[in-house]
């Protein structure tokens, strides 16, 4: 693939714009179907969602490759496709690990909310190790896509309006005041859980796709 020209860059937010449009018009669209008490297959008012197929957590797995072809095709791509996949497989492992030690019941010493916050954190950054260009898209991305469901979340919560983004967890036991349970089950989780596995799902995804259908240069040009 031929050098990009000067000044060729993708510009983020211009990448990210219809892909944010879509995600929050999926957004919009799984809100009414549960206010609506349609199908709980594809609108289900579970905890955590039910795996109801209307939702925006399966999106990653199509702007990823969407956001890494444009990318690589411009001469933004990588410095190593497989490196890049490599380091997003141990940011997953990473992240997991996170949500293990930090929020589960079986793994108890003090401030392990703190190391699973720190863990989650550290996950996707690796994949700026590999591919800056498609790390700094996916967490634009990944915040255009999850601001709206943190606001969503907290006039459901306020109302009580009977959705999966106002139901508590099975066995939750922690606040109790508002505040406390929208920091705990809606914020925190869609500003730094939900972020980390957009970056990191959408990079593994990506990295592969652009691996199989992107021909020839796919690296980053040396400064």
């Amino acid at each position: 693939m031929s050098e990009p020209a000067s000044g060729s860059k993708l510009s983020i937010w211009g990448l990210i714009l219809v892909p944010s449009l879509i995600t929050l018009a999926v957004t919009l669209m799984r809100l009414a179907g549960e206010l609506q008490h349609l199908s709980p297959r594809f609108f289900s008012t579970a905890p955590g969602g039910g795996g109801a197929i209307v939702g925006i957590s399966w999106l990653p797995i199509i702007f990823g490759p969407y956001f890494a072809v444009k990318l690589a095709k411009s001469g933004q791509g990588p410095s190593g496709v497989w490196k890049t996949f490599g380091l997003s497989l141990l940011g997953l492992a990473i992240m997991f690990a996170g949500g293990v030690v930090g929020f589960t019941s079986q793994v108890k010493f003090p401030g392990k909310e703190v190391l699973g916050v720190l863990l989650m954190v550290l996950g996707p950054t690796l994949v700026m190790l590999g591919w800056p260009e498609l790390f700094k898209v996916l967490v634009a991305y990944g915040y255009a896509a999850r601001i709206p469901v943190a606001i969503v979340m907290f006039f459901a919560m306020r109302g009580h309006w009977g959705t999966h983004y106002d139901a508590l967890p099975a066995n939750y036991s922690g606040p109790t005041s508002f505040i406390g349970q929208y920091m705990q089950i809606a914020f925190l989780p869609q500003m730094v859980m939900w972020i980390a596995f957009t970056v990191l799902v959408g990079a593994l995804v990506g990295t592969l796709v652009t691996a199989l259908v992107v021909r020839g240069k796919t690296t980053a040009p040396a400064a």
